[in-house]
């Protein structure tokens, strides 16, 4: 935390020190531990890192690492969502490993593995992927770090927290409602969530097989695109990126004002015809979310939902039970609605090249203050994006309260100028 109780924005990136770090993988192992060691409480360690390799472990992955590569020596966190030959599964769970046989190492492993970037461990979550709030009954809410009366976000809690901490320089997370973009927003970092159903999320244990994006967090817009560059590319040249900024959703005051003078850095407000016309299809976009993917969430949990209810915490049992109950008529509305999202963003992109919403309404939450109302009002900025299924970037916006905010910047394709462009301005 800065020395004025502000969460710290970050404009140095910490790659050089760990690209000379690694050249002594002994050096580079006995660092990460020191700096959970002495960054976490061990109550906030529980709740954050799910598995943390030995020195020995590490040190031999730094050694391994393959020379040369685009993020060589780069350690990073993995959110509890993604198998690893080495560590079991849980998904924020007690039990997952008892009911499903892992994968091992996915696309996206294989993929940060063949860059040069160093697994240093998993990191904990929302159970399941249940949530936005980073609360967990089984390891403990996860910690805004500097501020711990406040919850990091969810449900990629762990590695948003793990990077705000200063730990790793960069973690990966998934986001199907906001799981990527809240906690970015909420910890004063930069997130990438990529578009659902590439080979990234497809081996991830799903919540939403049609609307679960992988995606990562880093401290610094050019650590971010950097990260973006190996794994994924980017495009440059051509004409300026257009776009526009939508003051969308139930915002707080202090969110409204400060989102409104940030977007001002990469465009213009929405003029009203362009505002009238996607607000009047966003609208009512949590209620459609919860019904088209709680209908699939209910099926990756339907060998063990009732067989295992005890192991399951009573909300996010009854969140994945809702959605057995969806019935016909609500998933035929859910998905017309659905369908106008899409059209109309595709409509938008046929002009515009990026959107700009909100990504939170309000600063990060107290334990007391996680309420289903304000878990809506989080998905309905949400929704929209995820239900088009497209790319976003998430862009941290400083708060007078010394909190943070941010904003969604939704393009249709993930190696858009629009990134760079975005990037480029912080």
């Amino acid at each position: 935390m800065a020395p004025d109780g502000r969460l710290p924005m970050k404009s140095d990136s910490e790659f050089p020190f760990w690209r000379g770090l690694s050249r002594d993988p002994r050096a580079a192992a006995r660092e990460i531990h020191r700096r959970v060691a002495e960054r976490l409480t061990p109550q906030q360690k529980r709740a954050a890192i799910a598995w943390l390799p030995t020195e020995d472990q590490l040190a031999k992955s730094f050694q391994e690492a393959p020379p040369k590569s685009h993020l060589q020596g780069l350690p990073y966190f993995l959110k509890d969502l993604f198998d690893l030959d080495d560590a079991p599964t849980f998904a924020g769970s007690t039990f997952l490993p008892e009911v499903r046989q892992p994968k091992g190492n996915g696309a996206l492993v294989r993929a940060l593995q063949q860059a040069g970037a160093v697994c240093a461990g998993k990191t904990q979550m929302h159970e399941f992927a249940c949530g936005n709030t980073g609360e967990n009954p089984h390891y403990g809410d996860c910690a805004l770090p500097g501020h711990p009366e406040r919850l990091a976000g969810g449900s990629s809690s762990g590695s948003a927290a793990a990077v705000a901490a200063g730990i790793v320089p960069f973690a990966i997370g998934t986001d199907t409602g906001g799981s990527i973009r809240g906690p970015a927003a909420f910890c004063g970092l930069f997130g990438m969530r990529l578009a659902p159903g590439d080979a990234f999320a497809a081996d991830a244990f799903p919540v939403s097989r049609t609307c679960d994006a992988a995606g990562w967090f880093a401290s610094t817009a050019a650590d971010l695109a950097e990260i973006n560059n190996a794994l994924v590319g980017s495009r440059t040249g051509g004409r300026e990126p257009r776009g526009v900024y939508l003051d969308y959703g139930t915002l707080d005051a202090e969110v409204r004002n400060a989102c409104a003078s940030a977007a001002n850095n990469l465009c213009h407000p929405a003029d009203d015809a362009t505002r009238h016309g996607l607000e009047s299809v966003f609208l009512g976009g949590a209620p459609t979310y919860a019904a088209v993917t709680g209908v699939e969430v209910a099926e990756v949990h339907a060998a063990w939902l009732d067989t295992h209810r005890e192991r399951y915490s009573p909300p996010v049992w009854q969140r994945i039970d809702a959605g057995r109950r969806v019935d016909e008529q609500t998933l035929i509305r859910a998905k017309v609605h659905q369908q106008s999202i899409r059209t109309i963003l595709t409509s938008y992109f046929l002009t515009f090249d990026f959107l700009v919403l909100p990504a939170v309404p309000c600063p990060a939450l107290t334990k007391a203050e996680c309420t289903p109302e304000n878990r809506t009002r989080m998905l309905e900025l949400c929704a929209p994006a995820t239900l088009a299924r497209l790319p976003v970037l998430t862009l941290p916006v400083p708060l007078p309260s010394g909190l943070s905010a941010g904003l969604q910047v939704i393009v249709p394709d993930a190696t858009s100028p629009a990134i760079s462009q975005a990037l480029d301005c912080r």
